[in-house]
C-alpha cells in the first residue's frame, strides 16, 4: 500500500473529475491532500481535450444532465484512446430510469478500468435485487457475488463499498475492513473515494492491488481522523479527515 501511495505523491497525477455538483469542492480538496491534482471540466466542448491531457478520468453520475452525459462519453472515449484509466461511479443508478439509461449509454462507449459503488448500485448493474433509498443502499445481499458478477460482465475491477469493501476482477476477491461510520455522515465521501481510486489506478502497478490500496488507505485515514480527541461529530471529523489523507508515505 505505501509504495502505491508514495507513487501518487511523487507523480502528482492530474485527475479529470466529471462529477456531481454536490461534491466538487470536497473532491478537489481531498485529491489535493492525497497528492493528486484535480480538474473539473463538465462541458462537452472541452471534456475530451481535458481527458486526453489527464492521467485519470472519473465519471460520476450523481447529478446528471444530458449535456454532462455527452461530456462523460467524449471524455471516456478520449481516455480509452490514450490508455488513461477511467473509473465509473454509478451514483444512484437504481433510483431512476434516466440514471439507468445514462449508465448504459456511457458503458456502451467507454471501457472502465473500475466501477465503484455501493451494494445496491452494483447489484442493479447485474440484475440482482438489493433494497435502496435514493442514492444509498439499505440492503447488502451477497456482496462477493455482486462484485464478481459486475467485474465479469463489464470486464473491469468492481469495487463494492460498505461496512466491508469488496474488490474483485471477477476471479480474485479482496476484502477491506478499514473505515469509520462517520464517513457515511459526510456528503460525498464515496464520491471522493472514486477520485482517490482513479489517482491510484493512474500510477504503475497491478490494478487490483492499486484499487485495494486506495480503499484501505481511505478507510485508515477515516479511522485516524475519528480517533482525534477534537472530533465530536461529522463537522469536526471532516477537516481532520482531509488532514489524514495527506499523511506522508501512507503511514497511518
Amino acid at each position: 500500500m505505501e509504495e502505491i501511495i508514495n507513487l501518487v505523491r511523487k507523480q502528482n497525477p492530474l485527475i479529470h473529475n466529471l462529477t456531481n455538483s454536490v461534491v466538487m469542492n470536497f473532491s478537489a480538496n481531498g485529491l489535493l491532500a492525497f497528492g493528486a491534482s484535480p480538474i473539473m471540466a463538465n462541458a462537452p466542448e472541452d471534456a475530451a481535450d481535458v481527458a486526453a491531457l489527464s492521467n485519470g478520468v472519473l465519471i460520476n453520475i450523481g447529478t446528471l444532465t444530458e449535456s454532462q452525459i455527452t461530456a462523460m462519453i467524449d471524455a471516456g472515449k478520449a481516455a480509452n484512446q490514450k490508455g488513461i484509466p477511467v473509473v465509473v461511479d454509478p451514483v444512484g443508478v437504481a433510483a431512476t430510469n434516466f440514471r439507468t439509461d445514462a449508465f448504459k449509454r456511457i458503458i456502451e462507449k467507454v471501457r472502465p478500468a473500475a466501477i465503484k459503488g455501493n451494494a445496491g448500485e452494483l447489484a442493479h448493474l447485474v440484475g440482482i435485487s438489493v433494497e435502496t433509498m435514493g442514492v444509498d443502499s439499505i440492503g447488502e445481499g451477497n456482496i462477493e457475488e455482486i462484485a464478481r458478477q459486475v467485474a465479469g460482465k463489464y470486464q473491469t475491477i468492481a469495487l463494492l463499498t460498505g461496512p466491508t469493501d469488496v474488490i474483485s476482477d471477477g476471479e480474485n476477491v479482496f476484502y477491506n475492513e478499514s473505515g469509520h461510520p462517520l464517513l457515511s455522515k459526510v456528503t460525498g465521501s464515496g464520491c471522493l473515494l472514486g477520485a482517490i481510486v482513479t489517482a491510484c489506478l493512474s500510477v504503475p502497478g497491478e490494478p487490483l492491488e492499486k484499487a485495494l490500496a486506495a480503499v484501505k488507505f481511505y478507510g485508515q485515514a477515516a479511522e485516524k481522523a475519528a480517533s482525534s480527541q477534537q472530533v465530536y461529530g461529522p463537522g469536526t471529523f471532516l477537516p481532520h479527515f482531509i488532514d489524514a489523507l495527506s499523511v506522508e508515505g501512507g503511514h497511518l
